[in-house]
């Protein structure tokens, strides 16, 4: 029998359900280990694309080529797809070379999107009002070497959903940008399989946050990952210096039950 991939309708359903495909099984029970999913076809991108309004891939698979065509972590690469303030994207997978990956330029909606092999990093989220709400709902990333979504706007970031495999940091408030702002960062079912290093990184200095719930880590049974790394942040481009880790109820708020071992 010829395997077929989902049509647009089912994986918008999914998508309002607030379930990504591969996270379910077919009888819709919770899947132990997120399933990547088979692109519906390939696209080349050898320029950045322009997202506003509402865009669905139908689950093809865009991957950089020419100027894009690049997978290191070269700070100056462009992005796959850039997002307009506003803009939601759905049903996609990024493959490889994956460049600077998505780019946010304020609000945003990223649903059921996949990350085969994280470039630079997956997205970055950008805007300067602390009203911008970046959510990132259903998808999975993997072979992040340093981060999955950076986070140099202002605002709020909800990532729920979402399956992470081999990274560095997941979600980084950025430790050095030129700009800097308050960040409030939400992780909610979040399916995390070793090997990585950090799932969140916040600046105390800068009144960030971050809470942890639902999250499930899967082969880190001497618990290597840090949930919440705190940092003091700066505005000089020098590496921050580390703050402490772990739950303190105002800038990593979580508790223990809030993390499962597997």
């Amino acid at each position: 029998m010829t395997s077929r991939a989902p049509s647009r309708t089912l994986l918008g359903g999914l998508a309002v359900l607030g379930l990504s495909l591969g996270m379910i099984m077919t009888d819709g029970t919770p899947a132990s280990a997120a399933t990547w999913p088979t692109p519906d076809g390939s696209q080349a991108v050898s320029s950045t694309i322009s997202v506003s309004g509402t865009e669905d891939y139908g689950m093809k698979r865009l991957y950089g080529t020419g100027d894009l065509g690049s997978d290191s972590q070269d700070e100056d690469q462009g992005p796959i797809l850039e997002l307009a303030p506003g803009a939601v994207l759905k049903n996609v997978v990024i493959g490889a070379p994956a460049a600077d990956g998505i780019h946010c330029l304020g609000s945003c909606t990223l649903q059921n999107v996949w990350w085969e092999d994280v470039g630079e990093d997956a997205a970055t989220f950008l805007g300067s009002s602390s009203s911008n709400v970046y959510t990132v709902s259903g998808g999975g990333a993997k072979e992040a070497g340093d981060k999955v979504f950076q986070f140099n706007g202002a605002g709020t970031l909800n990532v729920s959903g979402f399956a992470v495999k081999n990274f560095g940091t997941f979600a980084r408030s950025c430790g050095n940008c030129k700009t800097q702002y308050k960040r409030t960062i939400n992780l909610s079912g979040i399916e995390v399989t070793y090997k990585g290093s950090k799932l969140v990184g916040i600046n105390t200095n800068y009144g960030d946050s971050a809470t942890l719930r639902n999250i499930t880590v899967i082969g880190d049974t001497s618990k290597k990952i840090i949930p919440c790394q705190k940092y003091i942040g700066n505005n000089t481009g020098k590496e921050p210096t580390t703050n402490g880790s772990g739950p303190d109820g105002t800038y990593c708020k979580y508790s223990g039950s809030d993390i499962t071992y597997k």
